[in-house]
């Protein structure tokens, strides 16, 4: 769940993109961290020396935020406030009791640039004193002034061209376009570069015919040997297979073994009266 200081924050900076101001631009450095901003405003309007001047610098929000005010720095030199240190203001940290929590962004830039640039430092903290023929110097150097991290001020429209200079950016473009050029300039060099790194190019005083490669063994040398495989018995022999074992069922028959038993003992008992019969004669 965001808390109240992300939420008026998020607020305000969809307000500042939806509304954007002439004199003004501001917006978070990134969308994970809406506590640190930065902005670009132009200078008040002559007499005052900073007519022609823009000016760079960062506004920080605590946790607390809108209860409590922001601090700010400004990072582009103006002979009226110190670089990159936090100035004493009404509506910033160092003055509290003065701030009102319905304040806020616009609110500030706006009185930062109207009223409190037009006039002297007179010992404010983070303020410094100079002559208007530096604060006017400083304020033509500043259409030329880049910020050391890589976001460079446009003067014309107020906003921030980006994160590269557009001189690099060109630079690097050409530098590709010339890699492309050389890399194309020799496509069966690069090919065969790429194809077989550890082989060295082909000067261009050799002959170009490819080296003769040794055919691949037949298929036909390297053909495994069929295993032989025993011949299928004749139809003959599986006919007589089959005959012998079933005329061995009925050997194993129980039905039999009792038959044999049987005429075994009447055989005895014929036998034995006979023997009988003759004794008694």
């Amino acid at each position: 769940m965001t808390s109240p200081s992300t939420r008026r924050l998020l607020k305000e900076s969809t307000d500042i993109h939806k509304n954007p101001s002439p004199y003004f631009t501001a917006s978070p450095t990134s969308d994970s961290n809406l506590h640190d901003w930065h902005f670009t405003l132009t200078g008040p309007p002559s007499p005052t020396p900073y007519a022609s001047g823009l000016y760079h610098g960062r506004i920080t929000f605590p946790p607390t935020y809108p209860l409590r005010p922001p601090s700010f720095r400004f990072l582009t030199p103006s002979g009226r406030f110190e670089v990159n240190r936090e100035i004493c203001l009404s509506i910033s940290g160092h003055h509290e009791e003065t701030w009102q929590p319905a304040w806020g962004v616009r609110t500030a830039l706006l009185a930062i640039r109207s009223e409190i640039m037009g006039a002297e430092s007179k010992g404010q903290v983070g303020g410094m004193e100079g002559s208007e023929e530096v604060r006017r110097e400083f304020a033509r150097e500043s259409r030329g002034w880049v910020w050391r991290e890589g976001v460079e001020v446009d003067v014309e429209g107020c906003e921030v061209v980006g994160e590269k200079k557009e001189e690099e950016e060109e630079e690097d473009g050409e530098q590709r376009v010339a890699a492309v050029d050389e890399s194309t300039s020799s496509p069966a060099a690069s090919v065969s570069t790429s194809a077989n790194p550890s082989v060295p190019p082909v000067p261009s005083g050799l002959s170009s015919t490819p080296a003769v490669v040794p055919s691949a063994p037949s298929t036909q040398s390297i053909r495994p040997r069929p295993t032989p495989t025993a011949p299928a018995p004749a139809p003959v022999a599986m006919a007589a297979r089959t005959a012998a074992a079933t005329s061995s069922e009925p050997a194993n028959n129980p039905w039999l073994d009792r038959a044999i038993i049987g005429i075994v003992f009447a055989l005895i008992i014929l036998i034995t009266k006979r023997a009988v019969n003759v004794d008694d004669l």
